[in-house]
């Protein structure tokens, strides 16, 4: 039955795929077309559903005819019911029952913050593998009963749920790989271990936005929490020490790591960032997204030896020295400037005359020229200039300084060089 102002899962699915919206089928496997049955609904004949079915935003309050359901989506794998105004989980379960193959399921942005689930609606759920509840406010209680009776669920999503806390669970599933928890309130450390009990194959743990104030365990326990763990994803948490991150080295798989804007990183450069950051982390093969080469390694390696070397014993982290027997003290690196020169002291070879001048490399062919109108008395106009390179003159003979808006330092004008002065031909 319709609620007042409300649609039905069925009335939605009647309206967008009627032959006015959607006549026809795409291609193979786009498509079904339900054929009549014998004492069936007059829709038979006129619906063609795809199996990938996207119902968002469509004011969808209930089930409609569960039998209808049945008829139309038995071959629909995945269900995109977001941000609808269900607010009963039976009307979900009436849905979902009627779906056998249904693999993907999300009902993000519907208003289930008061719902209550029993575990006959939840049964419905038991084929389900990818379920997102992101922004309903679903509470623990009907998360466990949903964790219970779904056997094969592989990827959680329960962002923007306001969680600041995880009740202790005794149910488990063991088949969660993926579980995406963004933007909740998750600050201590005690409440994300528990997600180590309750999915013990987890592979892929999303808890950005978090504001996490550190990681409490020690290795034993991490271990033996997380021994699946391969990425984990720490995005503007609240790690503030370096042992926090150093902790990660705990996790026995772990070799994926997201950890930008925490408070710790604040000071320094990108560039002393990553370098320290995969330092630290020597199983790590990606970081923020990119892959570390072992090249990239090597150097981010040796950058921290020597970004360390002058720090008091007691300050330096314990993977210093582990670094320092692989690759031994190192000198710091050679200071060198690679700004272009700002000056240089030339001969001004004129008429037989040779005049030493400094000359500013920062300046163009065509100021070069003013500068030169009193010394050689000549105009702009009727100068030609050559540059001479001290070393390769021999080699190449002078080079003709013909653009007028060429920097000099470009010609990498040394002390020693000569400029050749010579009246323009008419």
């Amino acid at each position: 039955m319709e609620d007042e102002g409300g649609r039905s899962f069925m009335q939605v699915i009647s309206e967008k795929y009627s032959p006015e919206n959607f006549p026809y089928r795409r291609g193979p496997g786009m498509g079904v077309v339900v054929p009549p049955g014998p004492q069936g609904s007059p829709m038979k004949d006129r619906l063609n559903l795809p199996s990938v079915l996207v119902l968002n935003s469509c004011g969808i309050t209930c089930a409609g005819d569960e039998s209808e359901i049945a008829a139309f989506c038995s071959h629909v794998s995945e269900l995109d019911l977001s941000d609808n105004k269900l607010q009963d989980w039976h009307e979900i379960s009436k849905i979902v029952s009627q779906i056998p193959h249904l693999d993907f399921l999300n009902i993000s942005s519907n208003p289930l913050h008061e719902a209550v689930l029993d575990r006959e609606c939840a049964e419905a759920f038991v084929g389900v593998r990818r379920l997102v509840l992101n922004n309903t406010k679903v509470s623990w209680k009907t998360m466990h009963i949903l964790i219970s009776e779904t056997p094969e669920l592989e990827e959680l999503f329960l962002c923007l749920n306001e969680y600041d806390a995880v009740p202790t669970c005794s149910v488990t599933c063991p088949t969660l790989r993926l579980l995406h928890i963004t933007d909740n309130n998750l600050h201590d450390w005690k409440e994300v271990r528990k997600f180590g009990a309750m999915f013990p194959g987890l592979d892929t743990l999303v808890m950005a936005n978090n504001h996490l104030n550190g990681i409490g365990d020690s290795g034993d326990t991490l271990s033996r929490l997380f021994p699946s763990l391969r990425s984990i994803n720490l995005h503007n948490s609240g790690l503030s020490n370096w042992e926090d991150i150093e902790k990660l080295n705990l996790f026995p798989k772990l070799e994926e790591v997201r950890l930008q804007g925490i408070p710790l990183l604040q000071t320094y450069t990108n560039t002393e960032r990553r370098n320290l950051i995969i330092a630290h982390l020597p199983s790590v093969s990606v970081l923020n997204g990119s892959v570390v080469t072992d090249g990239e390694r090597e150097d981010a390696e040796r950058f921290f030896i020597r970004y360390y070397s002058d720090f008091p014993e007691e300050e330096q982290p314990c993977r210093y020295k582990s670094l320092v027997n692989k690759y031994g003290k190192l000198e710091p690196l050679a200071d060198i400037d690679l700004r272009p020169r700002c000056n240089a002291k030339v001969e001004v070879h004129f008429e037989g005359k040779v005049e030493v001048m400094s000359i500013r490399l920062d300046q163009t062919v065509a100021e070069l020229k003013k500068q030169l109108r009193t010394v050689v008395q000549m105009s702009t106009n009727s100068m030609r200039l050559y540059y001479i390179d001290k070393d390769v003159a021999n080699a190449f003979g002078p080079e003709e300084m013909k653009y007028s808006t060429r920097a000099l330092h470009s010609y990498s004008i040394r002390d020693g060089d000569e400029i050749l002065v010579v009246p323009k031909t008419k």
